[in-house]
């Protein structure tokens, strides 16, 4: 993005060359130039001058003393839009300097974008959409544009976690990723510490008194720096640890977030001197702007979902380098993205590692209390065994079935009879490994199999069994039946790709 003086200085050459022109010139070709070609030189110019004047505009924001039309003197009248200008112009001209050899076809696009903003007119909710999905997609390119690209190096340590892995299945395929980060996993050197207080009605706050573990040169540059993790109810916590290998050690902020999903944020600042910066500035700026971040709309480095995915992630040490090794699992997968800290995130190194599971129904079922248990019938227990024949081993299908789970009686018509045809909408906060029959002796009712999106531990996998009869959706008429899944890792596979589910970006 220029700065006002050269773009002043720009202009002024522009000026004193279409003077030049006008007195015929003043260089060696001074007679080479005709009237008619004068007069169309003097046209070039004035009509690049003019483009360097909007294109001056345009990078540095809506210049509210000189609006004129509806929709520009509508954004200058509201808060909101004048924020949602300036943070298009952040990120426009962000924009503009990382992709240098695009410039001509990127302003010509914004000028065509503030045409169809101005076509609004007055309508704020108009306006504000154009602004909110002009951002969106500048944004979106500028991560493309400036996210770091994984090297040699990297895909080495992808190469090398794939073997430990891979080793490590042949001795035992239960947990043979769990193992190897456990074995990566940095356990020395760090120091980790949390906000503080919170009780009743207060929010928790960074501490105020040097946690145990951290220097005083640190505890200097984390005052100077003004951190605080801020999350909802001020719920944080910190990690200082040497990311980028340069000795001093850096900060991993977790801000729990909360929402339906219960988010965490997960970003890392650098340690600069005498402070702790954004691990996604540029052009020297010290303090994280607008969203905390360079324009990319990136203010963390991935995300973790409590509620609604089966997400982790560790600090560990590959081929000399500290990665962030983020897991996002699914029924029969776990991906792990191999993330560098202190970056722009975009494509990343990644293990896939794949299931397939031994699914059973165990004869006696516990209650939901947990204290109290039931003996299935032979028959139900049966119905159920066979009913888990059609559910995939290695992978989930999802809700649902191209053909009738049980017959459709002739009296049901019209839409009633896609009742059949699925178990019913799921939610988010579960996965659907598969919607089968069961047949219960002479009687047919509809079934569903979820888990937890691949949610793994001592006991095996977190499953059930949902059935009801077809028509009589009320909770009261549903039986829930845990299955038992043992799982043995079947393979790996590298790839390249960007981060799934809900992390980072």
């Amino acid at each position: 993005m220029k700065s006002c003086t050269r773009a002043a200085s720009e202009a002024y050459t522009m000026n004193d060359a279409i003077a030049s022109f006008a007195r015929g010139g003043r260089g060696k070709n001074r007679h080479s130039v005709g009237n008619g070609k004068r007069r169309l030189l003097i046209s070039t110019v004035m009509s690049l001058v003019l483009a360097s004047s909007s294109i001056s505009a345009i990078a540095a924001g809506l210049d509210c003393a000189r609006a004129t039309s509806s929709a520009e003197q509508t954004v200058c009248t509201l808060e909101g839009l004048r924020q949602a200008d300036g943070r298009l112009s952040h990120v426009y001209g962000r924009l503009l300097g990382a992709l240098p050899q695009q410039r001509v076809a990127l302003r010509a696009a914004q000028l065509a974008w503030l045409k169809a903003r101005d076509q609004c007119g007055a309508n704020a909710d108009c306006i504000d959409q154009r602004y909110q999905s002009r951002i969106a997609d500048l944004q979106a390119r500028l991560v493309d544009a400036v996210a770091y690209r994984p090297d040699a190096q990297d895909m080495a340590a992808l190469g090398d976690l794939r073997a430990l892995v891979e080793a490590e299945r042949q001795r035992e395929p239960t947990f043979p990723l769990d193992k190897v980060i456990e074995q990566l996993r940095i356990k020395t050197g760090v120091t980790s510490f949390d906000n503080v207080g919170g009780d009743g009605l207060d929010r928790a706050k960074f501490p105020t008194v040097r946690p145990k573990g951290v220097t005083p040169d640190e505890w200097k540059a984390l005052q100077a720096s003004g951190i605080d993790g801020g999350g909802e109810n001020g719920t944080a916590s910190y990690l200082l640890i040497n990311l980028d290998g340069d000795g001093p050690r850096d900060l991993v902020i977790d801000t729990y977030s909360g929402g339906t999903g219960l988010f965490s944020c997960i970003n890392t600042l650098s340690r600069k001197g005498g402070r702790f910066e954004g691990n996604y500035q540029r052009d020297g700026d010290d303090s994280l702007d607008g969203d905390g971040d360079d324009g990319t709309g990136q203010s963390c480095l991935y995300t973790l979902n409590g509620r609604g995915a089966n997400q982790s992630g560790d600090w560990i040490r590959l081929r000399g380098r500290v990665y962030a090794a983020y897991r996002d699992s699914e029924y029969g997968v776990d991906d792990v993205y191999l993330i560098r800290p202190l970056t722009v995130v975009g494509e990343v190194p990644v293990l896939t590692v794949r299931y397939r599971y031994q699914l059973s129904v165990p004869v006696v079922q516990k209650k939901d209390d947990g204290h109290k248990t039931v003996t299935l019938e032979s028959r139900l227990h049966t119905a159920l065994t066979n009913a888990l024949h059609s559910v995939g081993d290695e992978a989930a299908r999802d809700a649902g079935s191209r053909t009738p789970l049980c017959p459709i009686p002739s009296t049901v018509k019209g839409d009633d009879r896609e009742e059949y045809y699925s178990y019913g909408p799921g939610h988010y906060s579960y996965e659907i490994v598969g919607d089968m029959p069961i047949k219960v002796g002479n009687k047919c009712y509809l079934g569903r199999m979820v888990d937890w999106f691949g949610d793994y531990g001592k006991d095996g996998l977190t499953a059930e069994i949902w059935m009801r009869e077809p028509g009589d959706a009320g909770a009261d008429s549903e039986q829930t039946f845990t299955v038992h899944g043992i799982r043995t890792a079947i393979g790996t596979e590298m790839s390249i790709g960007k981060m799934a589910g809900d992390g980072g970006t």
